[in-house]
């Protein structure tokens, strides 16, 4: 591999990570999960998709990417790109790692608390590990910075966005930027595009891209507005904190973990956060399942809806995440919801679309085009640090 870069993601308790190819045609790949407990451990794929399981019994951050590291050293890697979440509103592009930086990242862990201080553990341990390797750090916000005032502000009292940044900053930045790019490649056009991206996974979020930027999105502050997710709730009345906690004693952190680890697909079921395990019992005649996917589908098409008013045309949408790149039931549920946009689905091509598969699926006579492009977030990461390097 020709001047490889690394992509680290480092979360509370794993690191994904891959080593792509100066061209990204070469991979190796990997995660580090279960850190500090017993059982910790890297599942790891090679170069020739050889896949090996290494136990790191009570292995913390800095031990698995001393590890992580050690399985790369071979390839020599030349820069190291970082995942980070939130950047707040200082940062509208990939950076460099420095000191400010890094204290930015860590001050920053107030809107972030269990991804920002994960992902600067993961810069340190390199600089500890490696000093001299270059790192940049990619925001999952940045790409959401080109999002205008009427977008990204809340109608709550202006002295909260001027002293304590509380507006909308939008994730999922790097998979938006890459499915939205990728679109625009493969669509034939004669001006600019307007795409609202369909990211659906465990997570899920929409945004509206116009020419390249992003106009709006469903995530605001944190990940937990929007639609509904595998566990987060999504959009609710602003007034639901103070409504339970006057009628059940329900402290706000307790309120908290229901909305974003006990809601969504999860809490509506009663069954499951995965979807494939929630349409399967929908199939089988579960009423509280089948309720779960129609909430979930008509949510996603209500927010399409609302972000087709960001853009100046609308193009098309396109599909991307988990769910998004293969359920093609899901995607057609959706599509039902929005009878009035001119849109017609190929549905022979959309029920081929699943497993990586990369495609468009509506009629020759729809309004609007219809795709669905496998996000690769780790190319989008990687291709960012190279611009900031000048590799």
């Amino acid at each position: 591999m020709q001047n490889p870069i690394l992509v680290l993601n480092c979360g509370s308790s794993s690191i994904k990570y891959a080593l792509l190819s100066n061209d990204s045609s070469e991979r190796v790949a990997g995660l580090a999960e279960n850190l500090g407990l017993d059982t910790a451990r890297i599942k790891h794929t090679d170069l020739n998709g050889e896949k090996v399981e290494i136990s790191l019994a009570g292995a913390n951050h800095q031990w698995a990417l001393q590890k992580i590291l050690g399985l790369l050293a071979a390839y020599k890697p030349v820069a190291v790109g970082h995942r980070v979440v939130h950047g707040g509103r200082e940062f509208s592009h990939a950076e460099k790692v420095n000191d400010h930086v890094l204290a930015e990242v860590k001050r920053l862990k107030v809107l972030a608390p269990l991804h920002n201080p994960a992902h600067a553990l993961g810069i340190e341990a390199v600089e500890k590990i490696y000093p001299d390797l270059p790192q940049v750090v990619v925001f999952d916000t940045a790409f959401h910075q080109t999002m205008p005032a009427k977008a990204y502000r809340y109608a709550i009292p202006k002295d909260l966005y001027n002293e304590h940044y509380i507006r909308r900053y939008g994730f999922h930045g790097s998979s938006h930027a890459y499915v939205s790019h990728r679109a625009d490649s493969l669509a034939p056009h004669d001006q600019a595009n307007g795409w609202i991206t369909v990211h659906l996974g465990n997570g899920c979020s929409l945004t509206a891209v116009y020419d390249g930027k992003s106009l709006d999105t469903s995530m605001g502050l944190t990940p937990l507005e929007g639609v509904v997710m595998g566990t987060r709730s999504g959009d609710v009345d602003p007034s639901l904190h103070i409504h339970l906690h006057r009628i059940l004693g329900y402290s706000l952190d307790q309120i908290d973990t229901i909305l974003n680890k006990q809601s969504g697909l999860l809490g509506i079921s009663g069954i499951s956060s995965d979807m494939r395990t929630v349409e399967q019992a929908a199939n089988e005649g579960n009423e509280d399942a089948k309720l779960a996917i129609e909430i979930f589908c008509y949510k996603a098409a209500r927010y399409i809806a609302s972000l087709s008013c960001a853009l100046p045309t609308f193009t098309g949408l396109v599909f991307t995440g988990g769910i998004g790149e293969n359920s093609a039931s899901i995607r057609q549920k959706i599509l039902q919801n929005l009878p009035h946009f001119g849109i017609k689905a190929n549905l022979d091509k959309n029920a081929e679309l699943s497993r990586g598969a990369e495609g468009s699926f509506h009629q020759a006579d729809s309004l609007l085009q219809l795709w669905v492009i496998p996000t690769d977030e780790e190319y989008q990461i990687a291709k960012e640090t190279k611009e900031v390097l000048g590799l």
